[in-house]
């Protein structure tokens, strides 16, 4: 017996064969993202460096797609709450994370805990990386790294140092230039790179590795004096400072970056249109000199690589959270 299709039906069938033939299928079904507002879920309170380039990310992700991208400030725990958060949201495209090089490669050796894994995220995007800069308040009479060095080692001064958190670069930087100078440096922690450099500023605490983005206004202003860089290579933002690789340090070099991640439970379509638009947004001129304004580089790495790049510092990091010993509380 034979079954004739119904008109809808048959057409139907023929415009999706067509879809399949012509490679169109993909992308029209992609199109359906996003379908109500993304959250960019941030782990930092605003202010500070991660929190400005979000918004710049959000509004360039506006652009391209026609969606609305709001930004959702979840500080607490280095990060961990705002990943939890998203691993809670449905993986549909419409709640993303926003990690950074401390949250991804440092937080797994860290934190004893740690109620996630790296495998529960797949990178979208490196967006951004930067070097962190040894900073000073002005009152230390120190104008470049062996007067610093001399300051440090004077017992009388009571040297300390700021890290942005605890379990991050600028944290592990201050603790093996510690060791590296035989000084007894206490750590002062915080909860960001914002009151970080607030209390630089205020002289509360009058050392200590931050973010390059939050440095340079005050850097220009005479508020703070920079005595080193931790990248390979000069930064184009502060050509006039050395780095710590020039300075005898080749170990201590490091950039932070921050970058795009999704729920690994994604749809495999909504995650490859997600990453179309993100390259996209990447290589646009406008978006790339509002990254720059802020004083950061706009990251070149593809997919493949950036991946890459986080198993090596995991590796790092995990390494030198051994050898220290430390354990973040969670």
């Amino acid at each position: 017996m034979s079954y004739t299709l119904p008109m809808l039906t048959r057409r139907a069938c023929c415009a999706l064969a067509l879809l399949a033939t012509t490679g169109a299928f993909v992308p029209a079904f992609a199109q359906a993202w996003p379908a109500k507002p993304v959250s960019l879920v941030v782990g930092v309170p605003p202010g500070g460096a991660l929190d400005p380039y979000t918004r710049v990310l959000a509004d360039h992700l506006a652009k391209v797609t026609g969606g609305t991208f709001v930004v959702e400030n979840k500080p607490g725990a280095n990060g961990n709450l705002s990943a939890e958060s998203v691993l809670r949201a449905p993986a549909d495209g419409h709640t993303l994370w926003i990690g950074t090089q401390s949250m991804v490669t440092i937080n797994p050796a860290a934190f004893t805990q740690l109620r996630w894994k790296q495998s529960d995220f797949k990178p979208v995007l490196k967006g951004v990386e930067a070097p962190l800069v040894l900073v000073i308040h002005p009152s230390v009479p120190a104008r470049n790294f062996q007067e610093l060095t001399a300051w440090i080692k004077n017992p009388a001064n009571k040297a300390a140092y700021a890290s942005f958190s605890p379990g991050t670069p600028s944290h592990f930087l201050g603790y093996q230039l510690n060791e590296r100078l035989k000084a007894d440096m206490a750590h002062i922690p915080y909860k960001g790179s914002g009151p970080q450099t607030t209390d630089l500023l205020g002289g509360q605490v009058l050392m200590g590795f931050t973010q390059l983005a939050s440095a340079v206004p005050h850097l220009k202003e005479g508020k703070l004096r920079a005595i080193a860089v931790t990248s390979a290579a000069r930064s184009r933002f502060l050509p006039d400072v050395p780095t710590l690789a020039e300075l005898g340090h080749p170990d201590l070099t490091t950039t932070i970056w921050f970058g795009l991640f999704a729920p690994a439970g994604m749809p495999a379509a909504t995650l490859e249109a997600l990453r179309a638009v993100a390259a996209k947004v990447q290589a646009d001129p406008a978006y790339r000199g509002r990254v720059e304004a802020l004083n950061f580089d706009a990251a070149t790495e593809d997919v493949p690589t950036f991946e890459k790049t986080i198993a090596a510092e995991t590796k790092r990091w995990a390494e030198l959270v051994k050898a220290t010993g430390f354990k973040a509380a969670d």
